[in-house]
């Protein structure tokens, strides 16, 4: 059987949110179960329907999208949340990862782009859009960030670090350094506990401030 993913969505404009309902509603494995219309009712509809993933916009009346990704987060630890807004500035992005957000798309993603959000976040990886990753180079390029191995990290971890960087799953790892996914797996656990990481979305952000990756390829105009 397919596995379902259950999405609630939370935006305020009408037609977004609408067009967001119906446009899942047409990807097979996908079940909305919900649709809030501020952040106050994305965090009680999470509570009440347990989705597995919501779609989560940021500027919001009564509760915006960071305070209510944060006390999802908080309340409902299985609750993953993919942001979709139309803003991408540097505020915006770090505010959400913070806040415990796995994705990160803006409204310019097609409908394939989040059907992957929606799947990857849910199976507990990250997906970030190639713009999101490049405003987090940009952003902590300009800070100066130290170049040089950080938190003990081994070379084969940070091997791994840089990859997680650039969106491989395990098993892309495991297939480009020539490992099995079990050693992926137990790379990745040293590497987030040393560095204190706690989901691939941190792993990214500590992979650019600490000069560990590069930026994707800029995919042109949509």
């Amino acid at each position: 059987m397919t596995r379902v993913t259950r999405v609630l969505v939370a935006d305020d404009q009408t037609v977004v949110r609408e067009g967001l309902v119906l446009l899942l509603g047409l990807i097979p494995g996908v079940e909305v179960v919900g649709a809030a219309a501020d952040g106050e009712e994305a965090v009680r509809l999470a509570g009440e329907r347990r989705p597995d993933v919501v779609l989560m916009d940021l500027r919001m009346p009564r509760m915006d999208g960071v305070e209510a990704t944060r006390r999802i987060r908080e309340g409902y630890p299985a609750v993953q949340v993919v942001v979709l807004t139309t803003y991408a500035d540097d505020q915006s992005v770090f505010s959400a990862l913070r806040a415990g957000a796995r994705g990160f798309l803006t409204k310019s993603a097609n409908a394939e782009e989040i059907a992957q959000a929606v799947t990857v976040v849910h199976e507990g990886d990250a997906q970030l859009d190639p713009s999101v990753q490049r405003r987090l180079l940009e952003s902590m390029t300009a800070k100066e960030p130290q170049r040089s191995r950080t938190a003990g990290l081994t070379s084969r971890e940070e091997d791994v670090l840089r990859l997680i960087a650039r969106g491989r799953t395990n098993a892309e790892i495991a297939r480009e350094l020539f490992i099995s996914e079990a050693t992926v797996k137990t790379h990745i656990n040293n590497l987030f506990a040393k560095a204190g990481l706690r989901d691939r979305a941190q792993a990214v952000r500590y992979a650019y401030e600490h000069g560990l990756a590069e930026p994707p390829d800029d995919p042109g105009p949509r």
